[in-house]
């Protein structure tokens, strides 16, 4: 519950965005990186604070790219942090 808190306030104080990058960028991130207990709270805060616009779901992460919604869904054993779904 407190990393879900630190992430709403931190993307609410959070001046940058993601608006800038693409998605080669985010997946760049999250192939570098490797974590198989990370939940969707954690990946959530990971992301906020790499300056992306995103917010924990039930078992999820959604990301505001640019106007574009990503769903992003830990993966725990395979290789890199998530899998990016194109939502709309």
């Amino acid at each position: 519950m407190a990393i879900m808190a630190a992430c709403i306030i931190t993307a609410g104080l959070n001046t940058a965005s993601a608006s800038d990058e693409d998605i080669s960028d985010l997946k760049k991130l999250i192939s570098v990186n490797e974590d198989v207990r990370m939940n969707s709270q954690d990946l959530a805060f990971f992301l906020v604070t790499h300056n992306y616009s995103a917010f924990p779901k039930d078992g999820y992460v959604e990301i505001d790219m640019s106007g574009k919604i990503y769903k992003l869904v830990p993966n725990g054993d395979k290789p890199g942090l998530c899998d990016i779904v194109f939502q709309g």
